[in-house]
């Protein structure tokens, strides 16, 4: 054990006591088989957008930068769903129609006009051919694709046309316009992304049905995703993406039933705070600080909502937690402090830009041992950022493992350097 891990004991020791509880009387146990996630059955998970490609981060970038030989898993965002209710693509031509040149494919080869398949997919699919023990699964929904979700789960009927269409194109590779199974053995899974069940996120459709038809929608997800793996010889991974707030989001959801369903819970633990507030603060904290001077209903810590999530009928190694690659940023921050719990007049221009760019902006980079966080702070443009480091990516991943919890997701794999400075700091803790 490294000096630095070992300074970190005492601190990471206390987190685990805090977060850890048993599970409530009664509660069922999960019915999905566990995946064989490998190293000692921790998933560590980087979230690869659909839209990348058009900034310059290609699937290629994960070879160069370590994530494809470090992560167990790579989640596809988005499959975006229609208004009739089914998956669909969003952008079929980074899905599936883009053709690779030479120098941006993995395997170093062009595409051609006559392949049943190119784009994103393909070259997932040239990843996974690389890197055989790497799970490629697609994440449905997001913030801005959520709008339906609340319509379809609202009948049997709804649900099981919307979870047919889903395992068809993803797991069964049946993509509507190219020949059929052109995807097949592709996607190891499928992650969904509710954002959220009773309540608004982007202006969605939403009321308190949506409690029980999400759950009642993984249910038939599980059924679907049993028999397509059946058929298949394969266990398709089945998660879904969770609010962390303790205080709202994550009331709405049937967490114990919930559990019977999935494999594990995707806890997004990120965005405590950030530029649409009036006071700096921290976006992803371990720890809670006493001293927040945030209102008793917006003081958020991992701990806090790992404790939630336990109490309320989650194994902790259903528990996944993730992990920004990205900061937030306000302006107009009085020295003072150093600008922590400052107010602000609003949200910086580099507000959720990468670590990769946040990383190089100018200001002194603070520690605080409460939290475990670290903030950077520039008194010449009164700028305040939060996000994480190597340092305290590397205190999530002991604190994960101390707390037997089954991983961590990143979003997302652009924002990190060019040498994978942060996936190496998690894979690192983690195995």
């Amino acid at each position: 054990m490294s000096i630095f891990r070992r300074s970190l004991a005492p601190l990471l020791v206390a987190a685990a006591v805090l977060a850890a509880d048993v599970a409530l009387p009664g509660a069922a146990q999960a019915s999905a088989a566990p995946a064989d996630a490998g190293h000692g059955n921790k998933v560590a998970i980087g979230f690869f957008t659909q839209w990348s490609i058009y900034s310059g981060f290609l699937e290629k970038d994960l070879i160069g930068d370590g994530a494809a030989s470090k992560l167990t898993e790579i989640n596809y965002a988005f499959s975006s769903v229609s208004a009739d209710g089914l998956c669909t693509s969003g952008d079929s031509w980074a899905d599936y129609q883009k053709p690779f040149t030479a120098d941006q494919a993995v395997d170093g080869v062009a595409d051609t006009s006559t392949q049943a398949l190119a784009g994103n997919f393909n070259q997932l699919r040239e990843l996974k051919a690389k890197y055989p023990k790497l799970k490629i699964v697609m994440t449905i929904g997001g913030w801005s694709w959520s709008g339906q979700f609340s319509k379809i789960a609202s009948t049997a009927a709804g649900r099981q046309a919307f979870v047919n269409s889903c395992v068809d194109q993803y797991l069964n590779g049946n993509i509507p316009g190219l020949a059929p199974g052109a995807a097949k053995g592709i996607f190891d899974g499928l992650d969904i992304d509710w954002e959220y069940p009773n309540e608004p996120g982007d202006n969605n459709p939403y009321g308190p049905q949506d409690t029980p038809d999400f759950t009642a929608l993984m249910q038939t997800f599980r059924s679907a995703v049993n028999q397509a793996g059946e058929a298949n010889d394969e266990h398709y991974v089945l998660t879904a993406d969770v609010s962390p707030n303790q205080y709202a989001a994550a009331q709405q959801l049937q967490l114990p039933q919930l559990a019977k369903s999935l494999d594990w819970f995707n806890v997004m633990t990120l965005d405590f705070h950030g530029g649409w507030e009036n006071q700096t603060d921290f976006s992803s904290n371990l720890l809670p600080d006493p001293n927040d001077p945030q209102a008793s209903n917006d003081k958020f810590s991992i701990v806090q909502t790992v404790q939630y999530y336990e109490q309320h009928g989650v194994p902790a190694d259903k528990i996944s937690l993730e992990i920004p690659y990205y900061a937030h940023a306000w302006t107009g921050v009085a020295n003072v402090d150093n600008g922590l719990y400052q107010s602000a007049t609003g949200a910086s221009a580099e507000d959720q830009a990468a670590y990769n760019v946040v990383v190089n902006q100018p200001g002194t980079v603070h520690y605080d041992p409460v939290t475990a966080s670290i903030w950077k702070y520039d008194p010449a443009s009164g700028t305040f950022y939060t996000y994480d480091t190597p340092q305290t990516i590397a205190e999530k991943g002991i604190y994960i493992d101390l707390a037997g919890l089954r991983g961590a997701s990143v979003w997302s794999l652009d924002g990190d350097t060019s040498d994978g400075a942060l996936t190496n700091a998690l894979a690192s803790s983690l195995y």
